[in-house]
């Protein structure tokens, strides 16, 4: 009985030292951490997308805490209204930031560039990119296996089947990157959204030069630099044999688009251009000698009357 006795006691002075040390241990090493730190994660959409920039929207709201300022922070899924109401939590002003959207710079459809060979492999854009070029003789364009239609979650974009090429739905895709990461050949890219959803981009990454590229893809880049002259805004640059269109420069002004003879830069949601005053004057001088040979006839009635 002594025995028992004295192996409980034993156990409870052990039990009462140890959690007196572990008491000890959690005061002394305690992590503190902001409660704002979670107020501002319920807030986030928790998609966990990375496109902030962080690693999941609880690393996106310990960023905007202990920065004191979202000065070039944005949730690219909750937008401007989440924003605000980080701001509200935090105390900081919230800068009002441009809506961004996927673009896809790459318009080698079917018809544009027609197969050489045939893939027949694991559907993957990654495992195709690191065996050979495609299917086609432009080694940057599109592969179309569909790698940025598994990575998106907001379900924006979807392959088409008579182009062969991804299509970004605008009122789903949050810009949040995804789709342009899993995409081996770069040819998405997050850029402004711009005013009533209208840009001017270039809708090609063809590096090769002119020959080759028109060879391979009809509507390519040919590196002729038209657009870049005729752009009063320096908006243009010409490198490696392609033309890029910088968004921040560009005033939508579509200069570049009348003068490029492949037809690759693109202008997208813009109203039909009106007609110009040039091709009106013609259709004016063509009507103006018919009224020229109805007064003769007047002058040959007139003897008729007096006789």
């Amino acid at each position: 009985m002594n025995v028992i006795l004295i192996a409980v006691i034993s156990l409870g002075v052990i039990a009462l030292v140890s959690a007196a040390i572990l008491y000890v241990a959690s005061k002394k090493f305690a992590v503190y951490e902001d409660p704002r730190i979670a107020q501002v994660a319920e807030v986030l959409p928790q998609a966990n997308c990375g496109g902030c920039g962080y690693p999941g929207c609880s690393g996106f709201a310990d960023a905007c805490v202990k920065a004191g300022s979202l000065d070039g922070k944005l949730c690219p899924v909750g937008g401007q209204p989440v924003m605000t109401k980080i701001a509200g939590i935090l105390g900081l002003d919230a800068a009002a930031s441009e809506p961004m959207v996927a673009v896809v710079r790459c318009n080698g459809t079917c018809a544009n560039r027609p197969r050489v060979n045939q893939y027949d492999g694991a559907r993957s854009c990654a495992i195709a990119a690191s065996l050979y070029g495609g299917e086609t003789g432009c080694s940057y364009g599109c592969l179309g296996c569909g790698d940025c239609v598994a990575a998106c979650q907001f379900d924006a974009i979807r392959m088409n089947p008579e182009t062969g090429l991804p299509e970004v739905d605008e009122e789903k895709c949050t810009a949040c990157g995804a789709c342009a990461k899993a995409c081996p050949k770069s040819i998405i890219e997050i850029r402004p959204q711009g005013k009533k959803s209208r840009r001017v981009y270039v809708q090609c990454v063809n590096k090769d030069k002119g020959a080759v590229a028109r060879k391979a893809c009809t509507a390519a880049c040919i590196g002729c630099g038209k657009c870049m002259k005729v752009c009063p805004f320096e908006a243009i640059t010409l490198e490696n044999n392609l033309a890029y269109i910088d968004p921040n420069k560009c005033k939508s002004c579509r200069k570049c688009e009348e003068a490029c003879p492949q037809n690759t830069i693109i202008a997208l949601n813009f109203p039909p251009r009106k007609p110009k005053a040039d091709d009106a004057a013609p259709q004016a001088k063509v009507a103006a000698p018919k009224a020229e040979v109805a007064a003769p006839k007047a002058e040959v009635e007139t003897p008729k009357a007096e006789a």
